[in-house]
């Protein structure tokens, strides 16, 4: 078992920058793959990013493309998502998920989740 918490949501104006950790308890999380889903209000949960286990290989939805980057410290059982030039259309609750060791891009090919932190961006 996995345990995920999220934290580094809140309140930002349109520009700015935010980075969201999601910290793994339980087994070694360094043979995890992680990945960041968001979920806007009345819309279906949507893949953001993803990174493979060892950190080598990661993946961006189109819409966060050059302003989002997803990193890990297996060190410290953390995946990060540092989000730049934030627009409008990015407030969402934001989802830390994890699963053994690929990418995948579906949520529901993860198996374990975090409680959500709400990310909300001002015009």
């Amino acid at each position: 078992q996995v345990q995920l918490v999220e934290s580094g949501g809140g309140l930002v104006q349109a520009g700015g920058s935010l980075r969201l950790s999601c910290a793994a308890s339980g087994r070694t999380f360094s043979s995890y793959a992680g990945a960041w889903f968001r979920q806007a209000p009345g819309k279906e949960r949507e893949f953001v990013a993803a990174i493979n286990w060892s950190g080598g290989v990661t993946n961006y939805a189109d819409s966060v493309k050059g302003r989002f980057t997803i990193s890990r410290d297996n060190a410290k059982n953390t995946v990060y998502l540092q989000m730049n030039s934030l627009k409008p259309e990015d407030t969402a609750v934001y989802y830390c998920a994890a699963r053994d060791w690929s990418i995948r891009l579906r949520d529901y090919e993860y198996d374990y989740w975090g409680q959500g932190t709400q990310v909300t961006v001002s015009s």
